[in-house]
């Protein structure tokens, strides 16, 4: 893996900033760069094939609607679907999750579910929809605690999970400390239990490979623009079986079959939860990411991340006021790198990088306060994140800039 080369996709990379240093992308969790290659196939659509899908016959509506099909095969294939109609496109995993939590507890209400389990870790994304539909549907709501280094309490899970339970709701992968969870040991106790997984991949997905049969998922999630593709796209997998049971959210042009006065007749899934005229360019560079990634290869980008995360992680023992959070070795996290100064609030932290050394990082509680606030960190940490662009010499830069910081701006 090439990251020199691959950096020369990317020029925004080259930027400097107003303050004259380089720009240090390390906001990847956030969302990612994206390569000449997708910005080179929006614009081809839009100047060559550009025209509404799945609805007229005349030849750029028939050649924009075989792109966007041809974007939903490659989609399957990248998580290993039974099926390209198991795929839904949505405009990212947090419109994916609203768009099932609803239908999938009304299903289970009607098979005598009571409860919905998530975990303490979630992004709000996949916290609050579930907190919702619960509410609106009079379900219980219950959650998973983390451990002290913020790995899920599988334990906890065994005790809390039973015949009353009718989703769980996991992150694959946190996207606070980049731990990553079980999923497959967390589907079976679903599935031993008659309960439904749904599992968010936002901050997985991007970075190894996904394989929804193996794992035994019911529905994953996961938005393009965090995988180099273009904001508004990203993929709902269901099972067939179940996206056949369930009643839309959102209806309108492109769901129906027929449509009277007194009767709605739904198309068959996924079109019957694609309402709309959808983000069709989009679609399109999402499927150019995907190929993107694949040429490069999710196990080179997994292995090189880690090997940016293990010298992040193995340089802050230089430091001995910072607090770093998550798991102490690299086997069981994505490359995230969240951490705080003791006695240093994170947003001023986070502007010292950005101001002084060009260092593009989040700050604050990244839209998962509760696992924030189990971790001891309720202002929040500073995030470093990782993809497969950044070199070992920008991490041993940030490292550095860290050194720097506690030595002039924490030296009492």
């Amino acid at each position: 893996m090439d990251v020199n080369k691959i950096r020369e996709d990317f020029p925004i990379l080259s930027l400097t900033l107003p303050n004259g240093k380089k720009l240090v992308y390390l906001d990847n969790a956030a969302t990612t760069q994206k390569p000449v290659q997708v910005v080179r196939k929006i614009f081809e659509v839009y100047r060559e094939s550009y025209a509404n899908i799945h609805r007229s016959g005349h030849y750029l509506a028939q050649k924009a609607s075989r792109i966007f099909e041809e974007v939903r095969e490659k989609a399957s294939k990248f998580i290993n679907a039974s099926d390209p109609n198991e795929v839904i496109f949505v405009w990212n995993t947090t419109h994916g999750i609203n768009l099932i939590a609803i239908p999938l507890l009304e299903l289970s209400k009607k098979k005598g579910k009571k409860e919905v389990l998530i975990s303490t870790m979630e992004h709000h994304s996949n916290m609050l929809p579930w907190r919702r539909a619960a509410s609106l549907l009079g379900l219980d709501v219950k959650y998973i605690p983390v451990n002290a280094d913020g790995t899920l309490n599988y334990d906890s899970l065994e005790q809390l999970i039973s015949k009353n339970t009718a989703v769980v709701a996991l992150t694959h992968a946190s996207n606070v400390t980049g731990v990553v969870n079980d999923v497959k040991r967390v589907a079976r106790l679903a599935h031993e239990n008659e309960a439904f997984i749904v599992i968010d991949g936002a901050q997985y997905a991007p970075h190894a490979r996904v394989d929804v049969k193996e794992i035994d998922a019911d529905f994953y999630v996961f938005s393009g623009h965090k995988m180099l593709a273009p904001e508004g796209t990203g993929v709902l997998y269901g099972r067939k079986e179940i996206l056949r049971q369930l009643n839309p959210l959102i209806t309108g042009g492109g769901t129906i079959k027929d449509v009277t006065l007194d009767d709605v007749v739904y198309l068959e899934p996924p079109h019957r939860y694609e309402a709309g005229t959808p983000n069709i360019a989009g679609v399109a560079g999402l499927g150019e990411a995907i190929d993107y990634l694949k040429r490069v290869g999710l196990d080179n980008i997994l292995n090189h991340e880690k090997i940016l995360l293990g010298k992040a992680l193995k340089r802050s023992a230089e430091l001995e006021k910072i607090i770093v959070y998550g798991p102490k070795t690299i086997d069981k996290r994505l490359g995230i790198f969240s951490f705080n100064f003791r006695g240093l609030n994170p947003h001023i932290a986070g502007q010292i990088l950005n101001e002084d050394y060009g260092i593009a990082v989040r700050t604050g509680l990244h839209c998962a306060h509760p696992y924030h606030y189990a971790l001891g960190a309720n202002e929040g940490t500073v995030r470093a994140s990782f993809y497969l662009y950044n070199t070992i010499e920008e991490i041993d830069y940030l490292m550095d800039s860290l050194v720097n910081m506690e030595r002039t701006i924490l030296k009492t």
